[in-house]
């Protein structure tokens, strides 16, 4: 039976966004296998996150406007299914140039995913509990890192990096729940675009707040990207860790990712979204010396701990903010599209970040990065403002 309420919505999203990032960073994990087996540097396989990035907004954007004009179930569950299918297909890429082409493709539908499901899921959520499911929906995307360094851990060593791909079909399941359990949302149905024009008349009207959605998603997706899509590389080569230990030291950089951003979350119900963010941001700047620089193995685990819990922190908050600062008729489209336009134009990070670390080592490389691109955050996020707890529809 499906519910009205908030709870299977938020699931979905959550399942989603997991399953969507769980099979982003199988990428991620396998750059080392992957060039191996093309023959290609590794530079090269990072180009892959890059269009992967790169095409998201093309999804947020596609799907986004079906969301606005026929829901947002129908657009979700076809989104699903889309993905998983390119995903499975990528495990079976015969050359290089087609696991690029594979990469592109389901960059299409990660990009579609993020902004129907968050919509759906903020709409629905109590305004007052609108930070803790936030963070909950968001960290949906740690979860899938979490699970791709469990994939990772026991597939890679024994059966390759392409029985890892198989396994993401597993979205495609997702959408027959949202089918029979989620309802679609009250406040698109109060609030829907009567017809194509009106919907893009009011999608135009908003360009400023469409131009500031870019700008602090960018900065945001360099955090992200910048801390966490080269780490298992860097302690592989930095580090001289095994496959095996590389992936317990991220596995538990997911669990604090999952930590802060339910706390994070949590407290920007309290004090607001922007100081929320700045506050874990800080932070991420605090802990770079030993996130990089640790002398030991136990400290190497706390300071992975520490970079993801306020890292993740800081994007548990981002599903109700944006959603929040984003008018009714085009909530299924501008956060999403706004979102994933700042991923693309913060794509070329891994490649930069790889080039760097040739040059000057990872480690240096590394905490440059992380300190630059959260400093740039916490300037947009200063002279942004926010529309914390307003009720939707």
């Amino acid at each position: 039976m499906a519910s009205r309420g908030p709870g299977a919505a938020v699931a979905a999203s959550f399942l989603g966004w997991t399953l969507d990032a769980f099979d982003f960073f199988l990428v991620v994990f396998a750059f080392s296998a992957i060039a191996k087996e093309f023959h290609r540097p590794i530079p090269d396989v990072a180009l892959a996150v890059t269009l992967t990035l790169a095409t998201r907004p093309l999804g947020a954007f596609i799907f986004g406007l079906i969301a606005e004009r026929y829901g947002r179930r129908l657009p979700l569950m076809i989104d699903l299914v889309f993905f998983s299918i390119i995903e499975v297909a990528t495990g079976f890429a015969p050359t290089y140039w087609s696991f690029l082409v594979l990469r592109a493709l389901f960059g299409i539908g990660m990009g579609g995913e993020w902004g129907v499901g968050a919509a759906l899921a903020m709409e629905k959520a109590p305004s007052h509990k609108r930070g803790i499911l936030s963070g909950l929906v968001q960290e949906g995307y740690a979860t899938g890192y979490l699970l791709a360094s469990v994939c990772y851990f026991f597939v890679l060593p024994k059966w390759g990096w392409r029985p890892m791909f198989y396994i993401g079909g597993l979205p495609a399941l997702l959408a027959i729940f949202v089918r029979m359990r989620v309802t679609e949302s009250e406040v698109w149905e109060r609030t829907k675009a009567t017809n194509w024009r009106s919907l893009f008349d009011g999608i135009f009207s908003h360009w400023r707040l469409f131009l500031a959605l870019v700008l602090l998603m960018t900065t945001m997706n360099l955090v992200s990207h910048g801390t966490q899509d080269l780490f298992p590389t860097f302690l592989k080569k930095a580090r001289g860790y095994s496959d095996q230990r590389t992936a317990v030291v991220t596995a538990f950089s997911m669990i604090g990712a999952l930590t802060g951003g339910l706390w994070f979350g949590s407290l920007s119900d309290r004090i607001g979204r922007r100081k929320g963010m700045i506050g874990a941001l800080v932070g991420g700047i605090l802990v770079v010396p030993i996130w990089i620089f640790a002398p030991s193995f136990p400290l190497v685990m706390a300071g992975a701990f520490l970079m993801q819990f306020m890292v993740q922190g800081a994007w548990g908050i981002i599903p109700a903010h944006i959603n929040e600062l984003s008018p009714n008729g085009v909530r299924g489209f501008m956060p999403g599209f706004g979102y994933q336009c700042g991923a693309a134009l913060a794509g070329p990070i891994p490649t930069i970040l790889a080039k760097l670390a040739e040059r000057t080592g990872y480690p240096i490389a590394m905490a440059t990065g992380a300190v630059v691109v959260c400093l740039m955050a916490v300037l947009v996020l200063s002279f942004g403002r926010e529309r914390r707890g307003i009720e939707f529809g």
